[in-house]
């Protein structure tokens, strides 16, 4: 079995180990001998909506996501034929602030997003910045908490179809108002979650591999890893105050 990944835009786009997302996916594709090809999507570059599995785009400053938002709109027809296509997508921070309609600068100017989130974001006063936990609702209740970090002051908010990743117990996350954090429409993912994410979620990491792997293969089992050390940073960080 194989997957294609497109990391979009890692140049710009990689704060608080946000790439170590992609090193996770990858090795723990190939501990169960998955073979993964990464493909670096950079400024210029066109997306084979038909070609990719698994898309993963991260966080960065506000500069870079001005160049980025400019290079998504010129994708977005692509990305959007991907995402109707079952392709899981997993984006972070500034990258999943793009995924929605657009955010609205604290001047009132509006960056456009490629909507494949019905979900916008505005500038807040506040920045929240500190550990989060999360409470899910798509896996089973053994493993349903994701933790990772927060850095952002944008207030995300979901409409539509569009429901939250999870529910907050530690953490501001969306807006810090309703208590929602992140984002899933289809196999899109959304999430203020960095540290990286992956690392420290194994099953959730687990999760996305399984729906990358469905595009292509009816028929499969994901063998099970040691995730003895993976669980342990899991639950140092479950409920961790600021």
């Amino acid at each position: 079995m194989k997957l294609f990944v497109a990391h979009l835009y890692p140049e710009l786009l990689n704060i608080y180990g946000d790439k170590g997302n992609i090193t996770a996916f990858t090795k723990r594709c190939l501990w169960r001998n998955i073979e993964v090809e990464v493909h670096d999507i950079n400024p210029g570059d066109d997306v084979d909506s038909d070609l990719y599995d698994f898309y993963f785009i991260g966080g960065g400053q506000d500069q870079q996501q001005i160049m980025v938002a400019d290079e998504l709109q010129k994708q977005k027809i692509n990305l959007t034929k991907a995402a109707d296509n079952n392709a899981v997508f997993l984006s972070i921070c500034g990258g999943y602030q793009l995924f929605g309609h657009y955010y609205k600068t604290g001047h009132g100017d509006k960056i456009p997003g490629i909507s494949i989130l019905d979900a916008y974001t505005i500038a807040g006063d506040t920045r929240y910045i500190g550990n989060v936990t999360i409470k899910t609702s798509f896996s089973d209740k053994n493993h349903d908490t994701l933790v990772g970090f927060e850095n952002h002051s944008g207030l995300t908010y979901l409409q539509g179809d569009t429901k939250p990743l999870g529910i907050v117990n530690v953490g501001n996350g969306n807006n810090g108002k309703d208590k929602t954090e992140g984002a899933i429409y289809k196999n899109i993912f959304g999430t203020y979650l960095h540290g990286s994410l992956l690392p420290k979620n194994p099953y959730f990491t687990d999760y996305l591999i399984t729906l990358a792997l469905k595009r292509r293969h009816n028929d499969f089992e994901l063998a099970k890893l040691n995730d003895e050390i993976e669980l342990l940073a899991h639950k140092k960080a479950i409920n961790r105050k600021y």
